[in-house]
């Protein structure tokens, strides 16, 4: 009996450990992830044209300034995200400022009817916002909606370094 105990906690103690060094390389692989869907997001944008707002657009019914990136509108243009989306999984958005608002304006992100949540505001009480008041990006986990995500969010910046809206990408942990 006592050459069973030692074996079985043996081996609880090997998948203890094997667990203990597996599961920070799965928060990294995720972390990596993000990043390199922010960077097609980016990337994406940055070959439509550099951005910039001009004048007001209705998005959900509210109105808010239209973001472009060169010629093109995003405000209720969705090909740039699902892109993204498709190529990367998870979800982008595209924000615009409207205000002290952050306003969702090209989004795969769902609501619960599953409808695109365009419209809906970043968290004002939310991690990301702090980092984007303060010119800097967010990396982490945030709740969006009611559901959890590992997100990244970037400042948009227009030619004058203003920041004019958010970069979104987050994958459903």
């Amino acid at each position: 009996m006592n050459l069973k105990q030692a074996f079985v906690g043996i081996l609880t103690t090997g998948c203890l450990i094997g667990a203990a060094v597996l599961l920070p390389s799965v928060g990294q692989a995720q972390d990596a992830k993000v990043k390199m869907a922010m960077e097609l997001l980016q990337s994406m944008a940055g070959k439509i044209g550099p951005p910039k707002t001009e004048g007001i657009d209705t998005v959900a019914g509210k109105q808010v300034p239209a973001i472009y990136f060169g010629s093109t509108k995003m405000n209720n243009h969705f090909d740039l995200v699902d892109e993204v989306v498709k190529q990367a999984g998870g979800t982008a958005t595209i924000f615009v400022k409207s205000g002290d608002e952050y306003v969702r304006v090209a989004t795969n992100v769902k609501k619960d009817d599953g409808s695109r949540a365009v419209g809906t505001i970043l968290d004002p009480k939310g991690k990301a916002i702090a980092s984007i008041q303060k010119n800097e990006p967010f990396y982490g986990e945030v709740d969006i909606l009611g559901k959890p995500y590992i997100t990244g969010y970037e400042p948009i910046r227009d030619q004058s370094k203003n920041v004019i809206g958010i970069y979104y990408v987050g994958y459903l942990k």
